[in-house]
């Protein structure tokens, strides 16, 4: 039997199943380990390169006769935002985003049962227990945080932490040309506040005080309601048949 480096990875192909973004289609992923000593290495060549991460699994679409899903990622220092996400941002100035290793709590399972229970009761998510939870969280061989949000208190200017309830929590990843946001969830009882669109732009935000071009946002869907979102936030790049390419 022949043996395979941990370092080296091996690719594999799984069966087709329904298209959770576009009715009709089927979807099948191409995915690999991300383990070793080459990790972080390996899943920043594999993100450059249209795959995304999952605990230790990093994949990508490889559907037979559909190109639909497009890998983008933001132009961090030319980034402007528009009038409706400036008022994102005014309507979340009460709130505060405080970096923490990656590391589940409690308050974050509570957090996200309920934003799953809410918003993707018939997902694949939804029976995720809290065992799978910190699973999400912390299994991971590349340099991952979490930013959990609450509303800023007194010391907040000092300290950078929050006070009371957990609002929002982003999972991201930090490479060496960017960062990733790997998942993120927050209260449904807020959702006026439009919490996905407000912590995409704080990491925008972030990722241009850590000097990094990119914010990579996984996958953009033309035609999916569920990822129609991120055509929003440009100037960006989407990874096509020559590499990434710029859209204003």
């Amino acid at each position: 039997m022949t043996s395979h480096s941990r370092d080296a990875p091996q690719f594999y192909l799984t069966s087709p199943s329904a298209c959770p973004y576009l009715p009709g289609k089927e979807e099948r992923k191409v995915f690999t380990h991300i383990v070793g000593r080459r990790g972080r290495e390996l899943n920043e060549i594999l993100t450059q390169g249209g795959f995304r991460r999952s605990q230790t699994i990093a994949y990508r679409p490889a559907c037979d006769t559909c190109r639909a899903c497009v890998s983008v990622r933001v132009l961090v220092d030319e980034f402007e935002p528009s009038g409706n996400l400036k008022r994102v941002l005014k309507n979340n100035t009460d709130l505060i985003g405080y970096e923490i290793p990656n590391r589940p709590s409690s308050d974050q399972y509570a957090l996200f049962r309920r934003y799953v229970d809410a918003r993707h009761a018939d997902g694949g998510m939804a029976d995720m227990s809290v065992l799978d939870y910190s699973m999400m969280v912390e299994d991971s061989h590349v340099d991952t945080k979490l930013i959990e949000y609450r509303r800023r208190g007194i010391d907040s200017g000092i300290t950078g932490r929050g006070e009371g309830d957990l609002i929002a929590v982003s999972l991201m990843d930090v490479m060496s040309d960017g960062l990733s946001m790997v998942y993120s969830f927050y209260d449904p009882d807020h959702q006026d506040r439009s919490l996905g669109t407000y912590m995409i732009l704080d990491h925008i935000r972030r990722a241009r005080m850590m000097g990094l071009p990119y914010l990579y946002l996984g996958y953009w869907v033309e035609g999916s309601k569920k990822m129609g979102y991120k055509a929003r936030f440009t100037p960006q790049e989407r990874l096509g048949g020559h590499g990434w390419v710029r859209v204003d």
